[in-house]
């Protein structure tokens, strides 16, 4: 699938001709602003697809080499996997492979550092 056919799903916009009645997308075009600002920013970034449950619709996941992640709601999982293979990096079901450790230690090690941040007043 295209760059172009993923965010268009992305977008909301089924064919290049729908988009007069697509949502106005100023969220959605900052969402695939943003993932592509964290690829071409960050060194070895992964993407996982995370499905929808009772609390949250599908996500995509994208995580780089030093474990700093950022995510983003998606229509579908589908939509997720085209759009993290449009950005052009390696994508994984998160329901078979589990969360990255580095991601893990990348969360810990920030956790540490607001604590040791607020205890300076």
């Amino acid at each position: 699938m295209s760059l172009r056919s993923a965010m268009d799903r992305l977008l909301g916009r089924s064919t290049p001709s729908s988009s007069a009645t697509a949502p106005s997308g100023g969220g959605r075009a900052a969402a695939v602003s943003h993932l592509q600002e964290f690829v071409g920013t960050r060194v070895g970034v992964e993407a996982y697809v995370e499905p929808p449950n009772a609390q949250t619709p599908a996500t995509v996941l994208l995580v780089a080499t030093d474990g700093e992640w950022t995510r983003r709601r998606v229509p579908d999982e589908r939509t997720g996997f085209d759009v993290a293979r449009s950005l052009g990096v390696p994508v994984y079901n998160v329901r078979f492979t589990g969360y990255p450790q580095r991601m893990r230690d990348w969360n810990s090690a920030q956790r540490a550092e607001r604590r040791r941040g607020s205890g300076r007043s």
